[in-house]
């Protein structure tokens, strides 16, 4: 299984490339993550998008399609683009150290 060092730490991930084990997070690890992934900053609107996909992911066991991003987190779709180039949801969640959405390719 592949991993992700971060901080001298090895993290194992899926088959996704997601961290395998979501206690595994923490904001540093998600820092790196978006780097790794191409967003060299995490600006408040990622942090907006980030934090409620693991409020619900928390509350609900799966985080929330990109329709329901869109719909309750307050960030709309256009900005989500921006932010998260390529597939919103699924980049996201791997930057929330969460699996990726069941809606997502």
């Amino acid at each position: 299984m592949a991993t992700l060092t971060v901080g001298g730490k090895a993290l194992e991930l899926d088959a996704d490339g997601n961290l395998a084990h979501i206690n595994d997070w923490t904001e540093d690890i998600a820092r790196e993550i978006a780097v790794q992934d191409g967003i060299p900053e995490l600006t408040p609107q990622h942090w907006t998008v980030i934090n409620f996909m693991r409020q619900v992911f928390m509350k609900e066991g799966d985080a929330p399609s990109i329709r329901r991003l869109t719909k309750e987190s307050g960030i709309d779709t256009k900005t989500l683009y921006q932010l998260f180039p390529k597939g919103p949801a699924k980049r996201a969640a791997k930057i929330a150290g969460l699996p990726k959405p069941k809606g997502c390719i």
